[in-house]
């Protein structure tokens, strides 16, 4: 390696690292967001958990029901945050063999893409997971018509 090369050769690679930095970033906040919901289920469960010994059998059998729901969405919440720490984990990878590369005579560039097409998977399958989540909220979130009618104003 020719040392009067080196800054622009570093300056290279420090350009190919950037794409693989700002994603490293969107996980860090697709991550952020996951972990927020997830502390609101946290919160949610442990309400209802607390809640569960001093209520009636009818408001039990509620709290039992969504408590279910909860369950599966901290189970997709939880598969959501794995894969996408192992995507963030796959790109710093990337990141580390970009320039080892540079630096050590060794090819990286198949090893590079194919761990970049692994990190993106599983970050498609954590999407998927937090997908789900989301609609597993909102579907047991909606409000019923018959609560919507029956909180209007009645019409003289």
């Amino acid at each position: 390696m020719d040392p009067t090369q080196l800054p622009e050769e570093v300056a290279h690679i420090i350009q190919l690292a950037i794409a693989p930095v700002f994603t490293l970033a969107g996980i860090g906040a697709l991550l952020n967001v996951i972990a927020n919901r997830l502390a609101r289920v946290v919160d949610r469960w442990r309400a209802l958990e607390g809640g569960l010994s001093e209520a009636d059998l009818d408001t039990r059998l509620l709290f039992h029901a969504e408590l279910a729901v909860l369950d599966k969405r901290m189970e997709r919440i939880h598969r959501a945050i794995s894969l996408s720490t192992l995507a963030a984990l796959l790109i710093c990878v990337v990141i580390i063999l970009l320039f080892t590369g540079q630096l050590v005579p060794i090819p990286v560039a198949q090893a590079v893409s194919v761990l970049f097409v692994a990190s993106m998977l599983f970050l498609s399958v954590a999407l998927v997971s937090f997908l789900m989540e989301v609609r597993i909220a909102s579907r047991t979130l909606r409000v019923t018509r018959a609560v919507l009618e029956a909180g209007k104003p009645k019409k003289a």
